[in-house]
């Protein structure tokens, strides 16, 4: 709770400088391109709070998984390289059950986008996994079992979500929870305990998504419900992007198993 009241706290002053700046007006919600600065601002605060804690408490970097090393990086492009599969194979399921249609013609529009998301989606898979699967799994595993800071800080995980868009993250809870127990399940199966894995996998599912909607590279077809192919055309919020998570999910375990 300090950790996440410290982090707020130091963000609040420079998110109402910023809104000053953006001419955001109480009585209307933010746009998107409101919602980025705010977003990038709140996420540079978070490696200096945990830096505070690792000061207080006279640790390091490494107890949280965080190791900037070559294995490191090696574990992070076999998380990459597996979101993309995962999310490659997810997409052609769909395309050969009818479910949504691929436009070849947008293709081109990605290399314009691509370093922005790649970046964006860099530092929003380190962050997220050095507070979530870093600070708070580490800190909740120091007074209970894996399985119970597991589920907790994937929960607080998914209801932090809330905190940008209600409307569109409420029926993808469910699936933000099985994503964070999918990281989890990286970091135990890497080096160590290292983010890695878990850094480079959140990394590319974010990097896919994005670049997917942005370039409007899918189409749905409606042939199906969208609990299906995903609610507000969020795959988290549908049973084919949590299909993706479980076996996403299947293949970490898989592994893990064959290093022992």
């Amino acid at each position: 709770m300090a950790f996440f009241i410290a982090w707020v706290g130091c963000w609040l002053p420079i998110a109402l400088i910023l809104l000053r700046l953006l001419h955001w007006q109480p009585i209307k919600p933010l746009q998107p391109e409101q919602k980025i600065p705010l977003i990038v601002s709140l996420y540079l605060l978070a490696p200096l709070i945990v830096w505070g804690v690792i000061w207080l408490t006279n640790s390091s970097f490494s107890d949280y998984g965080f190791t900037a090393n070559f294995p490191m990086l090696v574990s992070l492009v076999l998380g990459f390289g597996l979101g993309i599969l995962s999310i490659g194979i997810s997409y052609s399921c769909q395309v050969a059950l009818g479910w949504c249609n691929f436009k070849e013609i947008n293709i081109k529009q990605i290399a314009s986008i691509l370093p922005s998301i790649l970046l964006i989606a860099l530092l929003v898979g380190g962050i997220e996994e050095l507070v979530f699967r870093g600070f708070l799994l580490t800190e909740l595993e120091r007074d209970y079992p894996v399985w119970v800071a597991a589920v907790t800080s994937s929960l607080i995980f998914a209801l932090l979500h809330l905190v940008w868009e209600q409307q569109e993250t409420l029926p993808q809870l469910p699936g933000l929870w099985l994503l964070g127990m999918m990281l989890v399940l990286a970091r135990i199966c890497d080096r160590g305990h290292n983010l890695g894995i878990a850094w480079g996998l959140h990394s590319a599912l974010v990097w896919a998504i994005a670049t997917i909607d942005t370039a409007q590279l899918v189409t749905y077809t409606g042939k199906v419900s969208e609990w299906w192919t995903g609610k507000n055309n969020k795959p988290l919020a549908g049973v084919a992007g949590i299909a993706c998570v479980l076996a996403t999910s299947l293949i970490l375990w898989l592994f893990s198993v064959l290093r022992v």
